[in-house]
């Protein structure tokens, strides 16, 4: 919603928390690993324990320089870590360790697409901090429990500027955010367990004005459908009380996924509230240019490049190159069968019609099937050389996954080698159109989609064995002679 009936624009800002692919914490060498026994992932560091003392990470710095680069950051040669200072049950120490005054880099940039449209969202500043624990409200009852295991988890923050101006271009920049965070292997970003978390900002003002209004906080969105959602509600309700001549209140909100509403969580502090200052246990994180740029050389084709590439190089439709490069595990694999076939459209359509079918069934992504590159374009090259028809090539295929074997070895145990021989198919179609003297009649007086019906009866007389396309000109032939004069 744009806010058109009293010519207001809402303003979204996001702040994107992610979970860095790390088997140890920030500052201490416990596990980061999901789904563990509360508090079994903790020590006197995590703890906030008196005279526990961290030690930085170094993996976790490269991930952050790594996608810092690949966003198009300046990374900052020397960075400070500081304490935020806040009480809540699930911060031991009584303070979070983040970065404020000097973050890892600054003046990134992402794309949001929308209706076709592309356009750049600025990146303010990504920073690398710990995460809090976690609280429980539903394993003890009458009382929250606290789980430590995540205190300490690296992460990084992505902050935007307040470029965003609806909520289907907020879902746009979070989707090419996670994209490119997959494809650099950061991060597993998944939401369910807390590996990509998004706070958002939303102000309105009236159109064609610089200055911001009143902003709110929205949390506890849970899925980028569900940031879609919470924010429509919000913009709506801003709106609301600008039409009412009441003001928005600086608040904190939370996204009700049961009832689809917002409600107030509490008054949104101002960074001055936090208390920063710089962490006196930890000296400042230096990154050496030489190690920047060797960083830098890691950087693998990103999505929109690599859509691109696909586009030019391999002359895929951009419907086409766009799904093919929606994760770097599928563009790897796409790429591996292209460059074994005749035909890179055709690997595009196996890949994105059975293959992907094939995956979705068994719950796994198309490089986990048992099916390698060079297999299917084994199978796609029986198909174009017509020694089996398209749709016996789908059930190949089908076999082929299921079995664990090649799709010569299939069209060998099932005898599916397609027939050219004119004389098998001949009498396949005069079998077929003396059996139908009604249909005969009623295409040669011009109902001429029986054609279909023909072709049908036939492939199934030859167990889909007959070639189509000779069928096809035999059966034409045969109904002309049969044509009344």
């Amino acid at each position: 919603m744009n806010a058109h009936a009293i010519d207001l624009e809402c303003v979204i800002g996001l702040e994107v928390h992610v979970q860095l692919r790390t088997d140890q914490k920030l500052f201490c060498a416990d596990s980061t690993r999901f789904g563990d026994q509360p508090n079994t992932n903790v020590c006197p560091v995590c703890l906030g324990l008196p005279g526990a003392l961290p030690v930085l990470n170094g993996e976790a710095v490269d991930l952050a320089v790594l996608a810092s680069l690949a966003f198009g950051c300046v990374v900052h040669e020397t960075s400070i870590f500081a304490r935020k200072n806040y009480f809540y049950p699930d911060l031991p120490k009584g303070y979070q360790i983040s970065q404020f005054e000097r973050p890892l880099a600054t003046g990134g940039c992402s794309t949001v697409e929308t209706d076709g449209v592309s356009r750049e969202v600025r990146i303010r500043r990504i920073h690398l901090e710990e995460d809090a624990g976690k609280s429980l409200h539903d394993r003890v009852a009458g009382s929250t429990a606290v789980d430590l295991n995540r205190a300490g988890t690296p992460l990084i923050e992505l902050v935007s500027e307040p470029d965003i101006r609806s909520a289907a271009e907020a879902r746009s920049y979070l989707q090419q955010v996670k994209q490119v965070l997959e494809y650099l292997d950061v991060s597993d970003c998944n939401m369910e367990e807390g590996s990509l978390r998004v706070d958002a900002n939303i102000s309105i003002r009236p159109r064609g004005v610089d200055e911001l209004g009143t902003k709110t906080e929205l949390k506890n969105m849970n899925s980028f459908s569900n940031v879609e959602k919470a924010l429509d509600v919000e913009i709506r309700r801003q709106v609301g009380l600008a039409e009412r001549g009441q003001p928005v209140e600086h608040v904190t909100l939370l996204w009700d996924e049961a009832k689809g509403d917002v409600r107030p969580m509490r008054s949104k502090e101002e960074s001055h509230d936090y208390r920063y200052f710089p962490d006196p246990d930890l000296s400042p994180v230096v990154v050496p240019m030489d190690r920047v740029e060797a960083i830098r050389a890691q950087l693998p084709e990103l999505p929109v490049a690599r859509r691109l590439r696909f586009e030019g190089e391999f002359g895929l439709p951009a419907y086409d190159a766009n799904v093919l490069t929606s994760t770097r595990a599928l563009a790897d694999y796409y790429e591996a069968v292209a460059a074994q076939t005749e035909d890179p459209k055709q690997a595009s359509n196996w890949i994105m019609g059975p293959v992907l079918a094939l995956a979705k069934e068994r719950g796994v992504s198309p490089g986990d099937l048992p099916l390698a590159p060079e297999e299917l374009a084994g199978l796609i090259g029986l198909v174009q050389r017509r020694r089996i028809s398209q749709n016996a090539g789908k059930d190949v295929l089908r076999m082929m996954v299921y079995r664990g074997v090649s799709a010569q070895q299939v069209v060998l145990d099932e005898g599916l080698t397609q027939i050219h021989d004119v004389k098998h198919l001949d009498a396949w179609v005069e079998e077929v159109l003396a059996a139908s003297p009604e249909e005969v009649e009623r295409f040669q007086a011009g109902e001429h989609r029986l054609q279909g019906y023909f072709m049908g009866k036939i492939m199934k007389a030859s167990r889909g064995k007959a070639d189509p396309g000779e069928v096809s000109r035999l059966l034409l032939q045969k109904l002309e002679v049969r044509s009344p004069r």
